[in-house]
């Protein structure tokens, strides 16, 4: 294990992400053009893509970060049958879900029941498919609907705020089940649907266009949110929610109702609107 993944076990990891957030929306013109200045040169942002393509023109970082894409510049696939990928970034696994277990990385896995932090909903998901995305700092870092759904809840699941990189998922056992998330439950044509968003170090906070800021305040404890009945109904390829610095969303689908798009694998680099599935009823 690699010193810098043996030192994420021992800091105080939402200490360490309380300060990012400060420093993500400070207003000081120094400090936010240092850290937009440093993330587009290190990561190679290509801010052509963005709907301000200026990034004297953010007030903040994480302004910058979440920024807007300039309209047309994600498409959904066309075929009605396709169910999307949710965000830009890289495959981290995918596949099918076996005896309720998730592959992580070789040698390790989680368990659907310990990501949703509950057996009964995960279920559901025996059998069925699921998609981790991991997003890098240069990408966009909206969530968008893999498929038209009604929102029923969401699961805030309290935990730490491991790294997601690549060098962590491979070394931290459970990494998924153990950090900090919003499960996000939907019922579609299909079936349920759920939208993972994985909270990770240095990660300011999760937002979703339904409830505003949901991760900080950090939980102590599972915090279930109930919209069985507000009508919440988001489109396939609508923005669903953001996150405050890189993480990774997991999506889970049921069993039997779709087949993965041929191509996708570990680290296979994916853009938002591309082809994640394909119905199969």
């Amino acid at each position: 294990m690699s010193l810098v993944t043996r030192l994420t076990y021992a800091l105080p990891h939402r200490w360490l992400s309380s300060i990012a957030r400060s420093l993500a929306y400070s207003r000081h013109p120094r400090v936010s053009r240092w850290l937009i200045d440093t993330v587009t040169e290190k990561f190679g942002v290509d801010l052509e893509e963005a709907a301000e393509a200026d990034p004297r023109a953010y007030p903040t970082f994480n302004a910058f970060f979440t920024r807007a894409l300039r309209p047309g510049a994600r498409q959904p696939d066309p075929d009605p049958r396709a169910l999307l990928m949710p965000a830009d970034g890289r495959i981290s696994q995918c596949g099918p879900i076996r005896a309720g277990e998730i592959f992580q990385a070789k040698g390790r896995s989680f368990t659907a029941a310990e990501l949703l932090a509950s057996e009964d909903d995960a279920r559901a998901f025996d059998d069925g498919l699921f998609a981790t995305v991991y997003l890098s700092p240069k990408d966009y870092h909206r969530v968008h609907m893999p498929w038209t759904g009604r929102l029923l809840r969401t699961v805030h699941v309290p935990g730490r705020l491991f790294s997601v990189g690549p060098n962590a998922v491979r070394l931290v056992p459970r990494l998924f089940a153990r950090n900090e998330r919003l499960v996000c439950h939907f019922e579609t044509d299909f079936g349920p649907m759920a939208v993972v968003m994985v909270g990770a170090l240095l990660v300011s906070g999760v937002e979703t266009v339904w409830g505003g800021v949901e991760i900080p305040q950090y939980g102590d404890r599972v915090l279930e949110k109930r919209y069985d009945g507000a009508g919440i109904e988001l489109k396939r390829f609508e923005e669903m929610a953001r996150f405050n610095y890189g993480s990774t969303v997991i999506v889970l689908l049921p069993p039997g109702v779709a087949e993965l798009a041929p191509g996708l694998g570990e680290e296979v680099a994916v853009r938002l609107g591309q082809r994640l599935a394909t119905l199969s009823r």
